[in-house]
């Protein structure tokens, strides 16, 4: 009995070689051929550099030159401010390129409506005399001020009261040929709200400051 044969296919191998490598032979010369995608701005770290040249500038061009007799201004020397203050706001330092000025709270150095100084209060005043003299100051300013409780004329009577009670204990330690400018200013100046009993233990304050030459 005769049956069908089906094809055999072990010849195909021989024969698909040479035409896959026609075939890439011509996605390579495709490949070679094709132009390039063009590059954008934001192809990212790989887009090629710009090739574009710097512009040439004249430095003999007129517009670049300042007119003749033209001057500069004079240089400018920034004041730097440097503010440190206690953890609890009773003392406060503040340095500028000019000046160094302490700020004491009136709790720190008073009693209650008082220009008596505490106990605690001539150790701190020390510290700032010892400021005073390595800043080799010549003149030095103590300010008083006072919330805006009570009367504005008590203020002012009390918080000159509590700056001279400050300079005499300043005077103690530094050079007699120091100079003072002693001022009560009372309820002026606040540096904070009145409204509130905070705000009114930071107004309630004694200011000394001098020149800064260290």
């Amino acid at each position: 009995m005769s049956r069908a044969m089906t094809p055999q296919t072990t010849a195909r191998p021989a024969r698909r070689g040479p035409v896959l490598a026609a075939l890439a032979s011509t996605a390579l010369l495709v490949t070679l051929t094709a132009p390039a995608p063009p590059a954008h701005a934001d192809s990212g770290p790989g887009a090629p550099a710009d090739t574009t040249p710097p512009v040439k500038i004249d430095a003999n061009d007129s517009d670049l030159k300042m007119p003749e007799g033209a001057k500069l201004a004079p240089g400018r020397v920034l004041d730097i401010k440097s503010v440190v203050e206690t953890d609890d706001g009773d003392e406060r330092r503040e340095d500028t390129n000019a000046k160094v000025k302490f700020a004491l709270q009136a709790e720190v150095l008073f009693g209650k409506d008082s220009a008596k100084l505490g106990g605690d209060a001539r150790a701190r005043i020390k510290e700032i005399a010892s400021e005073a003299e390595r800043q080799n100051a010549k003149s030095v300013r103590v300010f008083g001020f006072t919330d805006d409780l009570g009367s504005a004329g008590h203020g002012i009577v009390l918080s000159k009261q509590r700056a001279n009670a400050v300079q005499q204990a300043l005077a103690e330690d530094l050079d007699p040929s120091v100079n003072y400018e002693i001022r009560g200013y009372g309820e002026q100046y606040p540096i904070a709200d009145n409204a509130t009993e905070e705000g009114r233990k930071r107004n309630r304050r004694v200011e000394v400051s001098f020149p800064r030459t260290a």
